[in-house]
């Protein structure tokens, strides 16, 4: 253990603390309907998809109705990435020419990504087409978010309210969480991502010579900005099937810590949305610091196990922590820490392989994941 490492778990804790109240105040503004800076441009098309649709976003909606809704409209979006995965074939977008998946794999891919759950049995680059990355699951990651939130809200004005007539209408929080949340987030964050090397292209592969003189053909497509909602709506379903120890998913190691704060930030945020909603933020803050103290815990016993090392290793005179299946650019800290949090957060997003962690250190996410990893939760989920 380094003072270091030390500082880095204590550092992502702080921002996250710093930013709870401003995420969560946009989050109740959201959750109460009011005007934001974004309506000016963003306002036209709010009421567009209303009118297109036919929907009043004022109608309020009874718990029955208002999941009625909600499964209605995740089955559809269900059907529409099965149909998509298993003709991908014949579709556009498909520059390497990859073959529709089979019934099983389209089928399990389908409700994994409708429940945020994101459960990857494939190779995302040797399997899925660009318009099937795009068009089937990133717009997932979106939806399966903007679903959990409004869930949250809708619980919130159960509370807040005492009963359940009357939580909101289920279309209006969808859209509105996702045109003014998670959009303007994820423009901003894939912006970062680019600039940082993460690449967003249409082109499915490129082909260059290595320093050795070999031919190497390298997978590229629209990385980021299915790299950005991946981690903010806590999906996990990674482009890669190396998920985020790749490096064009997560090449340094500000983009590693800016993933694992995009992890938390919404789930921080909610708290102090939950307090505003029932008129009490000090019960906001008192389910954060219960997150806190829990995740602090899992995360402090996991780094001190892997910086610690392999004993077995120490008696054949390998001195150091625990680097096997872990990415240089990250060290130890970032690795426990990440595998911490994207266990704490129900996001499959890995910058490591669990499996070779100590048996103390990889006890924590196994032991957040028999939790339901709602520590901290995903979006719309914690304790």
């Amino acid at each position: 253990m380094t003072l270091q490492g030390w500082a880095l778990i204590l550092g992502f804790v702080a921002i996250l603390l710093a930013l709870t109240k401003p995420v969560g105040a946009w989050l109740f503004a959201l959750y109460e309907g009011r005007r934001t800076p974004l309506h000016v441009v963003l306002g036209p098309v709010e009421r567009g998809f209303y009118k297109l649709s036919g929907i009043d976003p004022e109608a309020q909606q009874g718990w029955r109705r208002y999941a009625l809704h909600m499964l209605i409209f995740n089955v559809a979006l269900m059907v529409l990435t099965y149909i998509v995965l298993r003709v991908q074939y014949y579709l556009p977008g498909n520059p390497q020419g990859l073959a529709g998946l089979t019934p099983h794999l389209a089928f399990n891919t389908a409700i994994s990504f409708t429940t945020n759950t994101n459960w990857q049995s494939y190779g995302g680059e040797s399997t899925m087409s660009n318009l099937s990355q795009m068009l089937g699951l990133t717009i997932h990651n979106f939806l399966s978010a903007a679903t959990g939130i409004a869930l949250a809200f809708a619980l919130f004005r159960g509370f807040a309210g005492r009963e359940t007539k009357n939580l909101g209408n289920f279309w209006a929080d969808v859209t509105r969480i996702t045109l003014y949340l998670l959009l303007p987030l994820c423009v901003v964050y894939t912006v970062f991502l680019i600039a940082s090397g993460v690449p967003q292209t249409m082109a499915g592969v490129v082909s260059v010579d290595t320093l050795e003189g070999v031919r190497q053909s390298i997978l590229l497509g629209p990385v980021a900005s299915q790299e950005s909602i991946k981690m903010l709506g806590t999906n996990g379903g990674g482009f890669f099937n190396a998920n985020s120890a790749h490096p064009f998913e997560n090449p340094t190691a500000l983009v590693n810590f800016v993933q694992m704060l995009s992890i938390f930030v919404i789930g921080f945020g909610l708290t102090w949305c939950f307090g505003k909603a029932v008129g009490n933020t000090r019960q906001g803050w008192a389910i954060l610091s219960a997150m806190i103290l829990l995740f602090l815990g899992g995360v402090a016993v996991c780094y001190w196990a892997e910086a610690a090392g392999n004993p077995v290793l120490h008696q054949l005179g390998v001195a150091g922590g625990n680097m096997e299946g872990k990415e240089v650019r990250f060290g130890v800290a970032a690795s426990a820490l990440f595998a911490a949090v994207t266990t704490a957060a129900s996001c499959g997003a890995v910058n490591a392989v669990h499996d070779s962690f100590t048996a103390l250190g990889g006890m924590i996410p196994l032991f957040n994941m028999q939790l339901g990893e709602v520590v901290i939760g995903g979006v719309g989920a914690g304790i």
